[in-house]
């Protein structure tokens, strides 16, 4: 092999696992806890793509399939949630973009307690499917090609989201607790990525933030009510680091305030709470993915306070035609 093949051959590698790490940060499960995963939004070669498994057990006193975490005083929910979907990375305008669609599935068991009656609820099937489309605005433009990949760096990077929840997921109007919500809702979120340090492999270091709005549609059949819901405000905070090429980790935090619900026209109470977790990611080769996440609620101690805290598994397959075709002209050589 002479020096400029073997200059493509380690640029192709670098440059699909890239592609993978961004797109697995970009399918993780937004929706699911209303939580962004780090990493979510570094950018990659236009034209990637990945399919992603996705596994949360989560529980605690809200619904994990609402983002707007309805706290519901005296219920203990367990769930497990399992999320597939695709996304795909592109060119708008000479800007990164990425659009990416979740379909969530699982089963929810809670137990509610109030006047000392204890009521178990149950629910199962599919969730509402989710689309996001992601535009950068500030920092490098977007990659066309692999030397594009490999001089990659975001040193501040600003882009601007928007997600939309259709409302088909399974919904049975007799109770309160669903995987579909039967409601419109979405996000419209400006997250900034700001570099820390050399980028190189290894040793990369990132400050994250998403400061976003989460807005919701009104549900008229809640067990013969009507829901109404204050848009939520939601800061999401990472300190990422590369332990090793291929092993990175994440200190995380978020933020939750507002969304305050009313039933018929009665008001509930309004979140104020913070979660804290980590996240260790850790590229198992050039086209799979997996990472491991725990977060937790930390004000929580009040009956009316948001408790939460789950697990995430996840494994994504990423793939690339340009990367693809220099791993095969290496092969042939």
């Amino acid at each position: 092999m002479n020096d400029e093949s073997g200059r493509v051959s380690s640029l192709a590698r670098f440059a699909l696992a890239l592609a993978a790490l961004a797109v697995l940060g970009a399918l993780a499960p937004a929706r699911a806890s209303a939580q962004v995963p780090p990493r979510f939004y570094w950018k990659t070669l236009s034209g990637a793509n990945a399919v992603p498994l996705i596994v949360n057990s989560m529980s605690g006193n809200t619904n994990p399939f609402d983002p707007a975490h309805a706290v519901m005083p005296g219920a203990n929910i367990d769930s497990t949630l399992a999320i597939a979907g695709y996304g795909r990375t592109f060119t708008l305008g000479n800007r990164g973009a990425l659009i990416a669609a979740l379909l969530p599935m699982g089963r929810i068991l809670g137990e509610v307690t109030a006047a000392g009656r204890t009521t178990s609820l149950a629910s199962r099937g599919f969730g509402d499917p989710m689309i996001e489309l992601d535009v950068n605005l500030i920092g490098p433009k977007a990659q066309k090609n692999l030397v594009d990949a490999l001089r990659y760096q975001p040193r501040f990077s600003l882009d601007l989201i928007a997600d939309l929840a259709v409302p088909i997921g399974e919904y049975d109007n007799s109770q309160p607790l669903n995987l579909g919500q039967n409601r419109w809702y979405g996000r419209l979120g400006a997250p900034i990525v700001w570099q820390i340090g050399p980028w190189v492999p290894g040793r990369r270091t990132t400050l994250e933030l998403l400061p976003a709005v989460w807005l919701f549609g009104t549900n008229d059949d809640l067990v013969g009510q009507t829901l109404e819901t204050d848009p939520m405000f939601q800061v999401d905070g990472h300190l990422t680091r590369d332990f090793t090429e291929r092993i990175w980790g994440s200190f995380d935090g978020i933020w939750y305030k507002g969304s305050q619900s009313s039933v018929d026209g009665v008001q509930g109470g309004k979140l104020d709470n913070l979660a804290f977790g980590f996240t260790l990611g850790y590229q198992i080769n050039d086209n799979l993915g997996l990472t491991f996440g725990y977060k937790s609620t930390v004000n929580d101690k009040a009956s009316g306070d948001l408790r939460m805290d789950g697990f995430m598994v996840s494994l994504v397959a990423g793939w690339h035609p340009l990367v693809e075709g220099a791993r095969r002209l290496k092969g042939g050589e």
